[in-house]
C-alpha cells in the first residue's frame, strides 16, 4: 500500500503549496489554477507530502555529505567541494515546515493528538538535519511569511532544545489515546498508521540527537541508554519510504540510469570498500568480503573489489584501476528501493556506542562489558537482516567477533558506517569524532587532484554554507550567522 500511495504523494507535493517567509522567490510564483487552498486541504492531504519532502531532503543532503564521508566519489574519483545543500533548504522551508504548521493547526482544532505528534516528530527530524547542516537556522520566525519575510535565526543550542521538546511532547501524546476519530492511514508513508512504531521512532530519534551532545557534556551516555531502551524493537520498525515503478527511486535514476545512458554519475569510494573487503579489517576465516557489499556496489565480476580514492583520478588505494560502481538492483539503487531515515540496526549501534562510553571507553581504549558487546553484535545481525543477506560467516569471523575484551570503538563505528550507507547521519559521526583515524580506520582527507576546493586544502568540511537565494533575500540575518564551511557547528566545538 505504501509503495502504491507514493504516486499520489508526489502529485500532492506539487499541488500543496503553502508559502514560507524565507525567500522572495517563494512569493514570486503564479499559483496554478488547480492548486487547492489551505482551507480545502485536510491533515490527510498534507501529511504524505510532508513525509515525502522530509525523505527527499535527507537524500538531497547526502548528495554532498556522502562524498564528504567517502561513501562515493564524483565519477572517476572527484571529491566534492563546499556545498550549500540548497535542495535540503528548499524541501524544509518551502514544503515541510509551512505544511507542518498547517497540520498542527488542523490537529489542534480537531483534537487529533496523534496527527499532531507525528507532525512534531517530522518537525524534529527536519530541524535536526537542518541545524546539523548549517548550524544556526531560521525556525521561530520561519513560517511567519508574508508578514515577516526576513526571519531571524535561532542558535543551534536553541534548536536542539526545541528538538527534545518536540519529541518529548510527541512521546507523551502517542503514549495516550486519541479519541478525535482522526487516524493516520494511507497518508502515513512510513508506518501506515501504526502509532506504536511512531512512538518507538520518537524515542530512537531522540536517542540519536542525545548522542550528538554527549561529547559536548550536555547529555550523558546513560541518558542515551535510558532513551534507546524504549526505541526500535526489530527491523520491522525501520523508518524508510519506498518508491515504485512509476515514481522511481532517485538513486536508481541518478546512478543506474545515468550511468547506463552515459551521463554523469558517482562511483563507490575506497573508504567504504576497504572497510568491507578485508583491507582495513583482514578477515580470518576465509571469507572475502562483507556480504552487504554487493547490495551496495558491483565490480564487474572482478576477483577483487577496488574503490576509488577520494580526490584522485581513477586510482584505487594500491595505485591500480578501481572497479566499483553502484549496484544494479542494489538495496538503495533499484527502481522501487526505499530511502532510509533511521533503523533498528542504527538504534543498536547507538546503544553499543553509548554503553561503551558509559563503561569508561574512549577512542583508543580496548575492552568493554557484555551490554556493549551484545548490542554491537546484534546491530550487525540486524543490518544483515535489513539488507537481506546471510551474515552468519561474517559474524563468526575473528575480525568481527573480537570478543568483549578486544572490542574497540572503531569496531562499533565501522559497523555503523557500513550500515548507514547513504545516510547523512554519518557526516555527524565523522564530525563528532573529529574525523579520527582511531575511530574510522584508514580514513584520510580527500586528495586535491580531482577536487575543486583548493581554498580549503587539507581541511575537513564541517558544515554547509547558506544557499545563495537566502543570502540574496535575507542578507543581514544570513551574514550575522555565516561561517566558513570548515568551521565546527556548536555541538562540535
Amino acid at each position: 500500500m505504501m509503495k502504491k500511495f507514493i504516486k499520489e504523494t508526489i502529485i500532492l507535493t506539487l499541488l500543496t503549496l503553502v508559502f514560507t517567509g524565507c525567500s522572495d522567490e517563494y512569493f514570486d510564483v503564479n499559483t496554478p489554477s488547480n492548486t487547492a487552498t489551505l482551507d480545502q486541504l485536510r491533515m490527510q492531504d498534507l501529511m504524505a507530502p510532508v513525509i515525502h519532502s522530509t525523505m527527499e531532503g535527507q537524500r538531497s543532503a547526502e548528495l554532498s555529505f556522502g562524498n564528504y564521508v567517502q561513501y562515493f566519489v564524483i565519477q572517476g574519483g572527484g571529491a566534492a567541494g563546499q556545498t550549500t545543500a540548497s535542495g535540503l533548504w528548499t524541501q524544509i522551508y518551502l514544503y515541510v515546515l509551512p505544511n507542518i504548521k498547517a497540520i498542527k493547526e488542523k490537529a489542534d482544532a480537531n483534537g487529533a493528538s496523534h496527527y499532531g505528534a507525528v507532525a512534531d516528530i517530522l518537525t524534529a527530524v527536519n530541524l535536526g538535519i537542518a541545524t546539523d547542516t548549517w548550524d544556526n537556522i531560521p525556525y521561530s520566525e520561519a513560517t511567519e511569511g508574508p508578514t515577516n519575510n526576513f526571519p531571524g535565526f535561532d542558535t543551534q543550542e536553541q534548536i536542539y532544545t526545541e528538538i527534545f521538546s518536540l519529541l518529548d511532547g510527541a512521546i507523551s501524546a502517542l503514549s495516550s489515546p486519541d479519541n478525535s476519530g482522526f487516524t493516520l492511514g494511507r497518508d502515513d508513508l512510513i508506518y501506515g498508521g501504526d502509532i506504536g512504531k511512531w512512538l518507538r521512532a520518537a524515542y530512537t530519534i531522540k536517542a540519536r540527537y542525545q548522542l550528538h551532545l554527549v561529547n559536548k557534556g550536555i547529555t550523558s551516555a546513560d541518558d542515551v541508554l535510558s532513551t534507546i531502551a524504549n526505541g526500535f524493537e526489530s527491523v520491522d520498525d525501520d523508518f524508510e519510504m519506498y518508491y515504485d515503478d512509476k515514481n522511481i527511486n532517485p538513486y536508481y535514476s541518478a546512478e543506474i540510469l545515468a550511468r547506463n545512458t552515459g551521463n554523469p554519475h558517482n562511483d563507490i569510494a575506497s573508504q567504504l570498500v576497504s572497510s568491507m573487503n578485508g583491507d582495513y579489517f583482514p578477515f580470518q576465516s576465509g571469507i572475502d568480503i562483507d556480504p552487504r557489499l554487493p547490495r551496495f556496489a558491483e565490480n564487474g565480476g572482478a576477483p577483487d573489489w577496488k574503490g576509488y580514492v577520494s580526490g584522485k583520478i581513477n586510482e584505487a588505494p594500491d595505485g591500480s584501476t578501481p572497479n566499483t560502481g553502484f549496484a544494479v538492483g542494489g538495496y538503495y539503487t533499484s527502481i522501487d528501493s526505499p530511502l532510509m531515515l533511521i533503523s533498528y540496526a542504527e538504534a543498536l549501534f547507538i546503544k553499543a556506542e553509548a554503553a561503551f562510553l558509559a563503561d569508561g571507553g574512549s577512542t583508543t581504549s580496548v575492552g568493554t562489558n557484555s551490554e556493549t558487546y551484545n548490542a554491537y553484535m546484534d546491530g550487525i545481525a540486524a543490518s544483515m537482516s535489513t539488507f537481506g543477506v546471510d551474515g552468519s560467516a561474517y559474524l563468526a569471523d575473528g575480525a568481527i567477533n573480537v570478543g568483549e575484551t578486544n572490542l574497540k570503538l572503531e569496531h562499533i563505528m565501522k559497523e555503523k558506517y557500513i550500515h548507514n550507507f547513504l545516510n547523512p547521519e554519518t557526516f555527524v559521526d565523522f564530525r563528532r569524532y573529529d574525523f579520527s583515524e582511531d575511530v574510522f580506520r584508514g580514513l584520510t582527507i580527500r586528495f586535491e587532484e580531482a577536487s575543486d576546493d583548493n581554498e580549503y586544502f587539507g581541511q575537513w568540511f564541517r558544515r554547509a554554507e547558506y544557499p545563495s537565494t537566502e543570502v540574496n533575500r535575507n542578507e543581514a540575518n544570513v551574514l550575522a550567522n555565516a561561517q566558513p564551511p570548515v568551521a565546527p557547528v556548536w555541538w562540535d566545538q
